[in-house]
């Protein structure tokens, strides 16, 4: 069946997801870490926020090298999360409460735990052909392997080839050394994939987030990259809409809500990933606005976020999405990101401001808004003074590369500090107890040291608190037609600190304008309009006051 770019909107423009990071979010056991049954336990606050969907991040069984992206089982549940009768349980209650649970499927690689590697490595040539294994040189042998296949880096640091000495062959891994690279240009990879899907389909998911998807069709030719890392030959690869609209079909998905994670992709590639006539995917992450403080495309360095930039950026993929039926996940934060008030504004002295603009701007685009737990609370980046409090092996491994590469040992945490991965990850602010309210036992990861301020207890209970914001902005998109698909253009501005855009459907017309400064900024004349929404209580003719949010209506 054809659906159309409006039909697209109407289906997916009213649909708020909140993104759960299942270790950080609610334990009922004591062992520190969140599980199934505390997600069910919150359903009622993630319901009367007004989300429809919960992407959970994986909770199968898993070495948890990288957190449970390395996955050893697509089937079952890591017993630290629970049982399966407990997914059961949160499936059923979720549903009552008319929230969807969206998976989050990691099918580029999986663990070197997992059955089919286990298989590979004993030399059985079906499970060999599941994974990117290539020979040796001629002449190799364990105490001189020779050069890998290619110099490719791997996204975590060193090589993305790792050797087998019992096999005399290397293998891709693209992320962590325990983290295979599955051979999707093998059919039989392709319908185990699918049956993975079908298998939770079967109970009750009705939503799936597919991880770093645009990386899993690898180039048939393997080459060394002068240029760059690698990423220039695998992403986006040779059969990569193939392969999806394949799984589409075989996984029996088309119709769900489904968002790809999108590394390094070109806009051309994410207009034929979400655009419905093609049957990939509903919509994409894309990533290329949460670089515009990386000073030369380098994450592990520090730079003052790029305003202009960050404008161009969202203008582009808002317009040329909408132009070529394309369809935008909206986000700043998720659990491989920095918390964003901290980042991109001024939580010392604005944390309310902040905090609540940032909402502001992305939650009234064209697309489908993501909130990541805790930011509706404004919960800010971590307070860690040493590198023994993180556990990311990214930034353990960075850490010591930055070290090697020059850095002294507290320049190298500073950039540790406002890159990590854990910023994003620490335990989600219940109330003013002790770790909480997250857990009685002792958190996996430590907390931010202002939860006994900035908790949802506090915020539940204050109509002016950013939680208040966001359900207020949850509560506009379900409302207004216009915010749901009307079209999209972004307006020049006298300032380049300020991002403006407007929404159009009919003689509905919104405006909506964001100071990206502590400085208030000159505003976009507004006359005849009402204001819809804004993060100041009152109103300020002609000027944007420091990290003002506003949108404004004509109808």
């Amino acid at each position: 069946m054809k659906t159309t770019p409006t039909e697209q909107a109407l289906r997916l423009g009213s649909k708020v997801v909140y993104q759960i990071y299942i270790k950080s979010f609610q334990d009922t056991t004591g062992n520190g870490m969140g599980d199934l049954r505390g997600i069910t336990t919150r359903l009622d606050y993630l319901a009367d926020l007004g989300v429809d969907y919960l992407w959970i991040t994986p909770f199968f069984p898993s070495p948890q090298n990288d957190n449970g992206y390395d996955v050893s089982d697509y089937c079952a549940i890591e017993p630290i999360y629970g049982t399966m009768e407990d997914f059961d349980e949160l499936s059923r209650e979720a549903r009552a409460r008319g929230i969807g649970l969206m998976l989050d499927m990691v099918f580029n690689h999986t663990s070197t735990e997992h059955e089919w590697f286990k298989k590979a490595l004993s030399g059985d040539p079906k499970y060999l052909a599941y994974y990117k294994f290539v020979d040796a040189e001629p002449g190799a042998t364990p105490a001189n392997p020779g050069k890998p296949p290619t110099n490719w880096e791997s996204k975590f640091g060193g090589n993305a080839w790792e050797y087998v000495p019992s096999l005399n062959k290397w293998y891709l891994h693209l992320f962590d050394v325990t983290q295979a690279d599955l051979n999707w240009d093998n059919p039989e990879v392709r319908k185990e994939l699918s049956e993975v899907l079908r298998f939770w389909r079967g109970k009750g998911v009705n939503a799936f987030r597919f991880d770093v998807v645009n990386l899993i069709s690898k180039p048939a030719v393997l080459e060394d990259d002068y240029e760059g890392d690698g990423r220039r030959f695998y992403s986006d690869g040779p059969h990569i809409h193939e392969y999806l609209q394949e799984l589409v079909r075989l996984g029996d998905i088309d119709g769900l809500m489904t968002v790809g994670e999108m590394s390094s992709t070109s806009l051309e590639s994410c207009i034929g990933y979400s655009n419905p006539a093609n049957h990939e995917l509903s919509m994409v992450f894309n990533f290329h606005h949460l670089k515009v403080d990386y000073p030369g495309g380098e994450k592990w360095a520090l730079a003052e976020p790029d305003i202009v930039g960050l404008r161009n950026l969202f203008g582009t993929w808002q317009e040329r999405m909408t132009a070529g039926g394309g369809w935008n996940a909206l986000f700043w934060s998720n659990h491989d990101q920095p918390r964003p008030n901290s980042r991109f504004c001024d939580t010392d002295h604005y944390w309310y401001e902040s905090s609540t603009m940032l909402g502001l701007c992305t939650h009234l685009m064209r697309g489908t808004p993501y909130i990541y737990q805790g930011e509706e609370l404004g919960q800010t980046i971590t307070d860690y003074t040493s590198i023994d409090q993180y556990r990311d092996v990214e930034s353990l491994n960075y850490y010591r590369i930055l070290q090697e590469r020059g850095y002294t040992p507290e320049e190298a945490f500073a950039i540790v500090h406002a890159r990590s991965r854990d910023d994003g990850r620490t335990p989600m602010a219940w109330d003013a107890s002790e770790h909480a309210g997250f857990t009685h036992g002792t958190p996996w990861l430590r907390l931010v040291g202002n939860y006994p301020t900035i908790n949802a207890a506090a915020e539940m209970e204050d109509p002016h608190s950013v939680r208040s914001f966001f359900k207020r902005l949850i509560g506009i998109r379900k409302a207004e037609e216009v915010i749901q698909r009307g079209d999209v253009r972004f307006l020049d501005v006298p300032s380049d600190k300020v991002i403006a855009y407007e929404r159009t459907l009919g003689d509905t017309r919104v405006v909506v304008q964001c100071n990206f400064s502590g400085d208030e900024q000159p505003a976009l004349a507004t006359e005849g309009s009402e204001v819809l929404v804004s993060n100041y209580e009152d109103e300020s003719a002609g000027v944007l006051r420091p990290w003002e949010g506003t949108a404004r209506i004509w109808r």
